[in-house]
């Protein structure tokens, strides 16, 4: 079935769903999941203005994943949470062809929503992108 699986995360219910699906694909599959959040120059600048310091933004950007990490413990899931820097799409597929994916999980909706109207979305972009299949996930 699947040996190595990405999900990305950016905060949104859309990803934090996906990111449960990922997980009952795992226990299912056996799967290795690299959770996985990217850092683009829009949510840099987002984290610093809501942040005062860099100790602020470290702490900010864990706490998306811990109700997902939570979940990966208590099934027993291997992962290990990456947080990248780049263009969320374009970056997506790259690490996925880095460690050899067979499987991206991908929310429909991030949260910002603006840019979705303007550039299209990112899980459109992994999906016209990607080598490997990609779940979507509403």
């Amino acid at each position: 079935m699947f040996t190595k699986m990405i999900v990305a995360l950016d905060g949104s219910e859309q990803s934090i769903r996906a990111a449960e699906r990922a997980i009952d694909l795992a226990k299912i599959s056996g799967a290795y999941t690299y959770v996985v959040y990217v850092v683009d120059g829009t949510t840099s600048k987002a984290d610093v203005l809501q942040s005062w310091n860099s100790l602020g933004i470290a702490e900010k950007r864990k706490q998306k994943f811990k109700s997902v990490e939570a979940s990966a413990k208590k099934e027993g899931i291997d992962y290990e949470v990456r947080i990248l820097r780049g263009e969320p799409a374009s970056t997506l597929v790259d690490f996925s062809v880095e460690i050899d994916a067979d499987l991206i999980v991908i929310g429909s909706r991030g949260l910002n929503q603006f840019q979705q109207m303007i550039l299209g979305s990112v899980s459109h972009k992994v999906v016209k992108r990607a080598a490997c299949p990609v779940l979507i996930i509403k």
